[in-house]
């Protein structure tokens, strides 16, 4: 019936399609400094289990391997999880690169010291799966570290612009809940304890106009290219002035005509399993 959710089954395999959309990884180069500077905050000692989940092209699995963590990426998209391979592997360090789910991982009880996700694991549907299995995944005592867009922040208005032009499936969550401090607690409340929350900034900086940068995600961001594929030449016309005004409003670079700065932040989030 009109208006009514679609079967989960429908959701993940859409989800899955939009991933391998595009090309990730050109996207994901933008935010690997990013990355590299999260993992060395959290200070995980040489020889921890350690798993990424959602890890894309590993921009949290490689910087973990680099100083000597035992290291397994976990994404549904296997097009970028044979790009982390072949990242791996050029920088000369070790890491496994498996298909799994955010909702449903492929491990083990308690298989893992440390458990990150960046960008990643907030895009699974049913955050209150999510949460009970980076908990289960994880040893008691372990420790989980998210990386979430938080809506206040660019790439939530972003979000926000794309699911007014073309609607999300009935029933889901926005996925930018993940980076509300309030919601995140009470997501994580049931397995894990000392919970702490921390806006951190990242800035987007691409060496383009901001209508290139419109035209930088679509051809290469999943997300961005599907939604331009439903709709009409009038539909994409109009998403794409959205995009580029906001694009525009947002850019801080002394020359806009072929530079685009803008100033983003994330929600990090540490916490101990219970």
């Amino acid at each position: 019936m009109p208006g009514s959710a679609l079967p989960i089954e429908q959701v993940k395999a859409a989800m899955r399609s939009t991933w391998m959309a595009g090309d990730f990884g050109v996207i994901a180069r933008n935010t690997a400094a990013a990355a590299a500077a999260f993992i060395a905050r959290l200070n995980i000692p040489a020889g921890a289990t350690a798993l990424d989940v959602a890890c894309g092209t590993g921009n949290l699995a490689i910087p973990l391997a680099r100083q000597g963590c035992t290291v397994t990426g976990a994404d549904i998209a296997v097009n970028l999880l044979e790009q982390g391979r072949e990242r791996a592997t050029a920088a000369g360090l070790s890491a496994v690169f498996v298909e799994g789910d955010a909702e449903d991982l492929p491990f083990a009880d308690a298989s893992f010291d440390v458990v990150v996700t960046m960008f990643g694991a907030m895009f699974a549907p049913r955050p209150e799966l999510v949460a009970a299995e980076l908990a289960r995944v994880l040893k008691p005592g372990g420790r989980l570290a998210m990386a979430n867009w938080n809506p206040a922040s660019f790439t939530g208005a972003m979000f926000r612009l794309g699911s007014k032009h073309v609607p999300p499936p009935p029933g889901l969550q926005p996925p930018v809940l993940w980076g509300d401090e309030a919601t995140v607690r009470q997501r994580l409340a049931a397995g894990f304890r000392d919970i702490q929350a921390e806006l951190i900034q990242i800035d987007f900086d691409l060496p383009m106009s901001p209508a290139g940068a419109v035209a930088y995600f679509r051809q290469y961001f999943g997300p961005t290219q599907v939604a331009f594929s439903k709709l009409d030449p009038a539909g994409q016309a109009a998403f794409a002035a959205d995009l580029e005004s906001l694009w525009s409003g947002a850019n801080t670079a002394t020359d806009p005509t072929s530079h685009t700065l803008i100033r983003n932040e994330y929600l990090q989030v540490t916490a101990i399993r219970a």
